[in-house]
């Protein structure tokens, strides 16, 4: 019976290309499962065969485990005090073994056996093959529609097979067994049975890819896509760096009548791409994001990552795009909150914004309007910048005087350590559970504070909107907050 092993272990090994080792493990597998079958309780065993002569051992075990964690499993585990009574020195993650009478192989049952060494070999054959196919470094994976599962698309490629999820695939996108699909490669899950591949076709990588393989001035390092933006199967935007000031990095991507951007989008069942300049100036970067429409004055909030950007009537609709498509895809492109408004939006904004500027000056500085009014004429839009710009440049306004200079910046001081103040005391009314909470800054709780939230539960009671009006966060981040102040009521946790 050994040798009759030996010959089939052999036999398997160069029938399925596969190494001697796994056949031997899956034959190991099998006959320790069949013994398993001899006992009650969760017993573990070990088959151990050796590989020249086909003699094999059979042992049960049992795991060494502190003595204070208990026994999980009595029938594979042994507290650690035991342990060493039966074997000196042994610990906690040792097994203690017991030889125990061997299954005959005739007794396992051929089809069990049989089963359990193919799906050995079928593993072992899927990883070598996938490991093969990864070895080569593609990044887009080209194949055949199989089948679906649950509602996923499997694609084979040769024998290695890919899943392509719904949520991935291009909406109204109608892919059918047999089609040749294409898809950026986005992971490799090996716990995936049957398809560990993952792909996507709606990811923004994908279409920097297809780009990189129908523009070679991207490979030799000419030009660089710097981001892309996607709507998948409808718009996308990409921007694009040219390294050599001889190469166009726009016409480049389009190519000769539009060969290179039109392979792109018939690859991605029509969708429209706008190429875009990228720019290290994050406003000329937005202006060219927005492009169809012409813009006609951008203005920059550094603190809030945002920018209000002015258009006329007849560019508002091209700016704002079919449900906001064109300023969605600008912003995703280019990291910045876009606000479109029009010239009288724009100038209303702003007169709200100066009368707001001109308020904090008269009530804090103790000055009239018109002092005020001269302040924000020169660019002064807080406190700090009376407080704290260089001296020569407040002495370089005509209106002032030095002493005049010299009061408004101790007024300014004054004001800011009088709010300093008033702060910390707000702050200090914060319960200590609201004060531990993640991403809560003493400027935040100041806010919370003055609005009457002063624990975690009456910031979990509030509404999205009232908290970005309390502290004038995007709804984005107040969502995430509300949620983070909300968790200990799921936990049970105070």
């Amino acid at each position: 019976m050994n040798r009759e092993l030996l010959m089939l272990v052999e036999a398997i090994s160069r029938e399925k290309n596969v190494e001697r080792d796994v056949v031997f493990g899956a034959v190991e597998l099998a006959l320790a499962q069949a013994t398993k079958k001899l006992y009650e309780g969760e017993v573990d065993i070990r088959v151990s065969i050796d590989r020249d002569s086909g003699n094999y051992e059979t042992f049960r075990r049992w795991l060494v485990v502190p003595d204070d964690a208990g026994l999980q499993n009595p029938d594979a585990e042994e507290l650690l005090m035991d342990a060493q009574e039966r074997v000196d020195g042994i610990q906690v993650g040792e097994y203690i073994e017991e030889t125990i009478e061997s299954l005959p192989i005739g007794r396992i049952g051929a089809m069990a056996a049989k089963q359990v060494i193919l799906q050995k070999i079928r593993d072992a054959e899927r990883e070598m093959l996938l490991n093969d196919f990864m070895s080569r470094g593609e990044r887009i994976f080209t194949g055949t529609v199989k089948r679906m599962d649950k509602g996923d698309i499997i694609v084979e490629s040769g024998r290695v097979e890919g899943r392509l999820r719904r949520s991935e695939m291009i909406p109204k996108e109608n892919l059918r067994n047999g089609d040749r699909v294409r898809a950026m490669i986005m992971e490799v899950d090996l716990t995936l049975r049957g398809a560990p591949i993952i792909l996507s076709r709606a990811a923004p990588e994908f279409m920097i890819e297809l780009f990189r393989n129908e523009v070679p001035e991207i490979e030799q390092g000419l030009l660089e896509i710097k981001n892309c933006a996607r709507d998948p199967g409808s718009r996308a935007k990409i921007a694009v760096l040219s390294h050599d000031k001889r190469v166009d990095p726009i016409g480049t991507c389009v190519g000769v009548r539009g060969t290179r951007v039109n392979a792109v989008t018939n690859e991605l069942a029509g969708e429209r791409v706008d190429i875009v300049l990228w720019s290290e100036d994050p406003a000329q970067f937005v202006i060219g994001a927005l492009a169809p429409a012409n813009v006609q004055s951008i203005v920059v909030d550094e603190e809030k990552h945002a920018m209000d950007v002015v258009v006329d009537e007849e560019n508002l609709a091209i700016a704002i795009g079919r449900g906001g498509q064109n300023v969605r895809l600008a912003s995703d492109l280019t990291g910045w909150k876009i606000n479109i408004m029009d010239a009288a939006e724009s100038a209303q904004k702003q007169a709200e914004e100066t009368s707001a500027t001109r308020k904090l000056f008269m009530e804090k500085l103790d000055v009239d309007e018109e002092i005020a009014d001269i302040l924000i004429a020169e660019g002064f839009e807080s406190l700090e910048e009376v407080a704290y710009v260089p001296l020569q440049e407040m002495l370089d306004i005509e209106s002032f005087d030095e002493d005049t200079v010299n009061e408004l910046r101790a007024r300014a001081k004054d004001a800011l350590l009088t709010l300093e103040i008033a702060r910390e005391e707000s702050v200090g009314s914060a319960s200590q559970d609201l004060r531990d909470l993640e991403g809560l800054t003493p400027d935040l709780l100041a806010k919370l504070a003055a609005g009457g939230v002063h624990t975690r539960d009456d910031l979990a009671d509030l509404a999205i909107d009232e908290l970005t009006e309390l502290t004038g966060q995007s709804a984005e981040d107040a969502k995430a907050l509300i949620l983070k102040a909300r968790e200990h009521w799921f936990t049970g946790q105070e």
